[in-house]
């Protein structure tokens, strides 16, 4: 690839392709925003990194966690800024053991929140752990959307980590109820409940934050890919009275170098004000519905969406594979699912526009046509 820009991408030898995945919806207002290049270039021109993060007061970190703590309740008033969401999910488990004095973690199955050894102990398939073991003690997996894991929420547990729809699966939305039940049992027994929204957040689900669909707040959002407009950077917000236990017994409890770098910032602000100026999560539903409208074909088992992201299944692997390389012939840049390898993902731009996703809606079902008389050799 040579260029990006808005939806597309191109390669060298100049086609063009829609990104239908955003970079893994990091892109969510698209590639190379006029107003996320500026920002960039003018805090590169002022300064880079300065010194060991905490430091200095570096006006892109606090201006941009201000803005982002504009736009989250009250109770999520302090943002650790990291160099990405598998960092995130490493300092929430810290900052979780810490505030609880205790070392139970409760994850999910088929699960995704990073590769490090912490995250990869939460990650939620054995098949990835195995050969990497051993890894951190004390963690219990249980399925997703499953009533079961209630029960286990108790005195000793430390956290829970969810995502909020979880992602590698395939786009599963849990059921409201079950996600307030979670939250109370965590408030009956002072577990935090740590609520991932690395791939969910900035809009993909139709609102700014996936969880207020569900009418609760948790006491860690793990944010990422989207966070940084396209430049390296996560972060894990909490209460500023949680943050404090990172910073005695010991000092430093939790540091970086270049976490908060700020050109990072200063394009992750830039990103979300040119999102919130714009009308394109109010879209998103609409979008949603164009997608459940249109893709529909005899070889499309099933599909699942949380707004502006789906996933289709076909019948194996093999076909989803040939399906999303004939996608790529056509000019869409797709790919399938961590542990949903028989599922296709669907996840523009917000900034999309409507026309263009029915146009996008065409060339997959052509794709599928074309990919299926392949494997007929017709």
């Amino acid at each position: 690839m040579v260029k990006a820009s808005g939806i597309h991408l191109w390669d060298i030898a100049g086609k063009q392709y829609v990104d239908l995945i955003s970079g893994f919806s990091v892109c969510n207002i698209g590639h190379s925003n006029p107003k996320v290049v500026k920002a960039v270039q003018e805090q590169a021109a002022q300064y880079m990194h300065l010194i060991v993060y905490g430091e200095f007061i570096e006006s892109p970190q606090t201006t941009y966690a201000r803005l982002l703590t504009d736009h989250l309740p009250a109770s999520l008033d302090c943002v650790y800024f990291t160099n990405s969401g598998a960092e995130a999910t490493e300092g929430a488990m810290k900052l979780a053991k810490r505030v609880t004095g205790r070392s139970k973690i409760i994850a999910f199955n088929k699960s995704y929140h990073g590769s490090t050894q912490g995250a990869l102990s939460v990650m939620g398939d054995e098949y990835w752990r195995n050969a990497f073991r051993p890894l951190l003690p004390d963690v219990y997996h249980y399925d997703y959307n499953n009533w079961e894991v209630i029960d286990a929420i108790d005195s000793q547990t430390a956290c829970i980590i969810l995502e909020t729809v979880q992602a590698e699966s395939g786009i599963i939305t849990p059921s409201k109820e079950w996600l307030q039940a979670i939250r109370q049992k965590c408030d009956e027994h002072g577990a935090l409940m740590i609520l991932d929204e690395i791939q969910a957040g900035f809009g993909r689900t139709g609102s700014l934050w996936a969880f207020e669909q569900f009418g609760l707040v948790p006491d860690v959002l793990l944010l990422g890919k989207a966070l940084g407009g396209g430049m390296p950077l996560g972060a894990f917000i909490t209460s500023h009275a949680m943050m404090r236990t990172l910073t005695h017994d010991p000092v430093l409890g939790h540091i970086t170098t270049f976490g908060g770098h700020p050109v990072s910032c200063a394009a992750g602000k830039a990103a979300l004000e040119v999102l919130l100026e714009g009308n394109y999560i109010s879209e998103v539903k609409r979008k949603e519905n164009i997608l459940v409208e249109e893709l529909v074909h005899p070889s499309i088992i099933s599909a699942q969406s949380s707004g502006l992201w789906m996933s289709l299944q076909f019948e194996s692997d093999e076909i989803t594979r040939s399906i999303i390389h004939q996608c790529i012939q056509n000019g869409l840049i797709t790919d399938w699912f961590l542990f949903a390898a028989n599922r296709m993902r669907i996840a523009p731009p917000l900034i999309i526009t409507e026309k263009e996703l029915r146009q996008v809606c065409e060339i997959i079902l052509q794709s599928i046509d074309e990919a299926e008389r392949k494997e007929l050799n017709i």
